[in-house]
C-alpha cells in the first residue's frame, strides 16, 4: 500500500492545468465555458468514444473486401503408399501461396451492419454534443450561482452596516438618557447576528467558487477571477412562443437525436439479424507452388514440383445452428421496440422541460419587478423608522423590524435574479441552444 499512496501523493503535487489559467485576468461567462470544453476530462473522454465509433464503420466496411492471406506448410510423411504397395520410405511435401476469398452477396446483411454502425456514431457524436451542452450548464449554473453568492456577500455587509448604524443610535440615545439598556442590548445581539450571517454569507462564497473551479474540470485548488454580473434588473428578452421554443427542442436537442440514431441502429441491427436466414454466395480461389519429394528403401528422394491453382463459387446456407439465429432477432427486435419506447419518453420529457422552465422563468420575471418594489418600500421603511428613533418619536422594536424587513427584502431580490438566471440557462439547456459544440469525429475509417 505504501508504493500506492506514495505515487498518489506525487499525483496530487505535480498536477497541471490543461488550460493555462491568468490569475490576474477576470474570466467572463464565454471564457469559462472555452475552459471547461477545452479542459474537462468528461469532454475528453466522449471525444474518445465518439472518435472509437468512427473506427467502427471502418471494421464494418471492411466485409466489402476480399479476404487475401499467404499460406506456407512443410509435411512430412512415413509409410508413404506409392501406387498399389506398401514401401517403408518417407514423403516431404512443401505448399507456399495465396488464398484469397471473397463474400460477393449476403442478402443486405453487410449493408446493414454499416448501416447500424454509422447510426451508432450519429449516437456518439449527439452524446459528445450533450456532454458539451452538460458541461457548459453547469459552468454557467455555476458561474450565476458564484455571483449570486458574492451579492449575498454584499447583502450582508449593508445590513451588517444597517445593524451597525442602528446599534450607534441605541447607543447614543442610552448616553442622552432617552433608551433603555434593553435596546442597546437587542441592538448588540442584532449586529452580532449580522456579523454571523456575513461570515456565513462568506464561507458560502468560498464553496461555490471551488464548485465552479471543479465544474471547469482544473484542479480544484486553482485561484481564478470571476467577472462580476451587472448589479440591476436582469431585461426581459424572452420573446419567443412557447411553441417555437418546443419545435425546436424537438428538432435539435441532443439526447433526442441520439435516441432517433438508436432507434435508426436498432432497424439495421433487426435487418442484419435477418440476412443472417439467407445464403451467402463467397468467391474462393487460391494459387501457388507445391512440390512432393519421396523415396523408398531409404533410397535417395526424389520428386517434383509444379504450380497449383484453383477458383470457385461457393454458396454458404446453415441449416440448424442452435437457434442462435433466432435468439439474435429476438434480442434485436426487443432492443427495437425498447429504443421506440425510449425515444417516445424522450420527447414527452423534453416537452415538459421546456414547458416547466418557460413557466419558471416568466414566473420569475415578473417576481422580479415585485421584489425590487419590495426592497425600495423596506428601504423607506427603515430610514424612516431609524430617523424617528433618533429623534425619540420612534421605538427600538419599530427599527428592529424594519431592519430585519430590509435585509430579507435585499435577499429576495437577489434570490429572484438568480432564479432569472438559472431559469434562463436551464430553458436554453431544455430547447438544446447551450453551447453548441463543433461536431465530434466524422467517419474516419478510410
Amino acid at each position: 500500500m505504501g508504493g500506492y499512496e506514495q505515487e498518489l501523493s506525487r499525483l496530487g503535487q505535480n498536477h497541471t492545468n490543461p488550460v493555462p489559467i491568468d490569475l490576474e485576468k477576470a474570466y467572463d461567462l464565454p471564457e469559462l465555458i472555452d475552459i471547461a470544453e477545452r479542459s474537462h476530462p468528461e469532454t475528453r473522454v466522449a471525444w474518445e468514444q465518439a472518435r472509437a465509433q468512427a473506427k467502427a464503420i471502418g471494421l464494418s466496411e471492411s466485409a466489402y473486401y476480399p479476404y487475401l492471406a499467404a499460406m506456407a506448410s512443410e509435411d512430412f510423411a512415413h509409410q508413404l503408399t506409392v501406387l498399389t504397395s506398401v514401401f517403408p520410405g518417407n514423403g516431404v511435401e512443401e505448399n507456399a501461396g495465396v488464398e484469397l476469398s471473397w463474400l460477393l452477396f449476403d442478402f443486405g446483411g453487410r449493408k446493414a451492419a454499416v448501416a447500424e454502425a454509422r447510426e451508432k456514431l450519429m449516437t456518439a457524436n449527439m452524446n459528445f454534443n450533450a456532454t458539451h451542452q452538460k458541461i457548459a450548464f453547469a459552468v454557467t449554473q455555476n458561474f450565476y450561482g458564484y455571483n449570486t453568492s458574492r451579492q449575498q456577500v454584499e447583502a450582508a455587509q449593508t445590513n451588517l452596516q444597517a445593524a451597525q448604524t442602528v446599534a450607534d443610535a441605541a447607543k447614543a440615545r442610552f448616553d442622552n438618557g432617552l433608551g433603555t439598556t434593553q435596546d442597546v442590548l437587542q441592538a448588540q445581539q442584532d449586529l452580532a447576528q449580522a456579523d454571523y450571517d456575513l461570515v456565513a454569507a462568506r464561507g458560502a462564497l468560498n464553496d461555490t467558487a471551488v464548485t465552479l473551479v471543479d465544474a471547469l474540470g482544473i484542479f480544484p485548488s486553482t485561484q481564478i477571477q470571476v467577472a462580476k454580473i451587472p448589479d440591476q434588473p436582469v431585461p426581459d428578452d424572452l420573446n419567443e412562443a412557447l411553441d417555437d421554443l418546443i419545435d425546436r427542442a424537438l428538432a435539435q436537442r441532443p439526447d433526442l437525436l441520439a435516441e432517433l440514431a438508436s432507434l435508426k441502429a436498432g432497424q439495421a441491427a433487426v435487418r442484419k439479424a435477418r440476412a443472417a436466414y439467407y445464403p451467402k454466395i463467397s468467391l474462393a480461389a487460391a494459387g501457388g507452388w507445391q512440390k512432393l519429394d519421396v523415396n523408398a528403401y531409404d533410397s535417395p528422394y526424389v520428386g517434383n514440383s509444379k504450380p497449383v491453382y484453383s477458383a470457385g463459387l461457393a454458396i454458404e446456407l446453415p441449416l440448424f445452428d442452435g437457434f442462435a439465429r433466432r435468439n439474435k432477432l429476438r434480442i434485436a427486435e426487443a432492443q427495437l421496440k425498447a429504443a421506440e419506447s425510449a425515444l417516445t419518453d424522450s420527447r414527452d420529457t423534453a416537452v415538459e422541460q421546456v414547458m416547466i422552465t418557460y413557466n419558471d422563468l416568466k414566473t420569475a420575471l415578473r417576481k422580479q419587478d415585485a421584489a425590487e418594489v419590495l426592497l425600495s418600500a423596506a428601504q423607506t421603511a427603515f430610514d424612516a423608522s431609524l430617523e424617528s428613533y433618533k429623534n425619540g418619536l420612534g421605538t427600538y422594536i419599530n427599527v428592529e423590524v424594519a431592519q430585519r424587513n430590509l435585509a430579507a427584502a435585499q435577499t429576495t431580490l437577489v434570490g429572484t435574479r438568480s432564479a432569472i438566471y438559472t431559469s434562463k440557462t436551464t430553458l436554453a439547456l431544455s430547447v438544446g441552444d447551450l453551447a453548441k459544440p463543433s461536431p465530434a469525429p466524422a467517419n474516419t475509417s478510410h
